[in-house]
């Protein structure tokens, strides 16, 4: 009797997840020689935020590219969550922050002044924007470093959780669950504009950069602390993901996107494990967000609108959707680049009768982009790594291998 083939090695099945995390440490390692606070003052601040902020982005996709790519949940809400998650820790910031200043402000008083008197100057300062002294119900935990940390995990998943039971129960798949997804986050992003939403309307929150008790630090320093603070929270995530899609768990989700109905008649809960996924990427976006906004230093209700999420899906298709690699390579190319056109840095063409201003055009060029790799190449920029590996399609004598042709089906197939 032939003896069960023992189970290959985890790095042995994941290659890419050492090369990502030695390619990731390099990263740091190279920022934090050129940088201002620790080394020789070759690379600025601010584009050590930008780099930062770019793997925040990178942990959103990653998260995007489990629910789209393995799954086949295709989510234009996703970065609503990433919103919320940066609303979460942004009201501890602001409040905490404004809580310094006023006492400050009062230290020189003939008499120490009250707990009444420091929370209305708080709220003062904080929605005299929007014409109001009183601080709202929902800010009633944000006093509280530990209790925001929670709420940064509880409310995308609570809301995720909800949302995700409701649709998924209902069985609604396809393009009407991305309408819905769309319609949720644009339902939040208008009601986030109210003023009376508790959370200063159009105004957000600013000054996040800001770190309470930190007011002599240089900033020179804290955006280094939030870049490493990305980095591992990326390089922790991408093994787990890559962990998780590489065992049975991975096997079931890419059935349930290849073919939910025969899984479902197999008996397997497709609804919980849709809801799971739903829900875990959900709170996976809103700690990317709880990591980028303190870098970004404001946040807005305009950072809920549904074309953020549409920006996320198309970073994940650009990169090749179905690979953990691919997802992180197009946020970080898109986010990258756009950073370079929309920052003034390309000089703008003169047609004579025209002039291009890369400004204004850089969306246009984005989604042409998306349209060229969704019709040539649905792999995306992954696939390049395809090619290198010496990957080929199985001979499947004209069978198709399943609906999805932009997964690593042809891989997977092989295993």
């Amino acid at each position: 009797m032939t003896a069960p083939l023992a189970p290959r090695p985890f790095l042995a099945r994941n290659p890419s997840v050492g090369w990502f995390l030695g390619i990731l440490a390099a990263l740091c390692l190279i920022v934090v020689i050129l940088s201002p606070a620790l080394g020789l003052d070759m690379v600025s601040t601010s584009f050590i935020k930008t780099l930062g902020k770019t793997l925040c982005l990178c942990l959103a996709a990653l998260a995007m590219d489990v629910v789209w790519g393995y799954t086949g949940i295709l989510s234009l809400g996703h970065m609503a969550f990433f919103a919320l998650g940066g609303y979460m820790i942004g009201q501890w910031l602001m409040y905490a922050r404004t809580e310094e200043i006023v006492l400050l402000s009062l230290a020189g008083g003939p008499i120490p002044p009250t707990a009444t008197e420091v929370a209305q100057g708080v709220a003062t300062q904080i929605f005299g924007v929007v014409g109001s002294s009183d601080i709202p119900a929902i800010w009633s935990f944000a006093h509280s470093l530990p209790l925001q940390l929670a709420l940064v995990v509880l409310v995308p998943g609570i809301i995720a959780l909800v949302f995700g039971w409701l649709a998924f129960r209902s069985r609604v798949t396809g393009v009407y669950l991305s309408i819905l997804t769309q319609a949720m986050t644009l339902a939040l992003s208008l009601y986030l504009f109210q003023n009376d939403s508790g959370l200063r309307g159009n105004n957000g929150l600013s000054g996040l950069q800001n770190l309470p008790g930190l007011a002599a630090t240089s900033q020179d320093a804290v955006s280094l602390w939030f870049f490493l603070a990305s980095a591992a929270a990326l390089g922790l995530t991408y093994v787990l993901l890559a962990w998780a899609t590489s065992g049975k768990f991975g096997s079931v989700l890419r059935a349930i996107r290849d073919d939910e109905a025969r899984v479902r008649f197999l008996g397997y809960p497709v609804e919980g494990f849709k809801l799971f996924v739903f829900t875990a990427t959900a709170i996976l976006c809103g700690i990317a967000g709880a990591l980028y906004y303190p870098q970004a230093g404001i946040i807005n209700p305009a950072e809920l609108a549904p074309i953020a999420s549409i920006y996320l899906a198309v970073w994940v298709a650009i990169g090749g959707r179905g690979r953990l690699y691919g997802a992180v390579i197009g946020a970080a190319f898109v986010s990258l680049v756009s950073s370079w056109f929309t920052g003034g840095r390309v000089p703008a063409i003169n047609l004579g009768f025209y002039t291009i201003d890369w400004v204004d055009w850089w969306l246009v060029l984005l989604g042409l982009s998306f349209v060229l790799v969704t019709l040539f190449a649905p792999k995306g920029i992954g696939g390049l790594f395809d090619l290198w590996q010496g990957l080929r399609a199985p001979d499947r004598k004209g069978a198709p291998l399943g609906p999805d042709q932009g997964a690593l089906q042809e891989k997977e197939a092989l295993e």
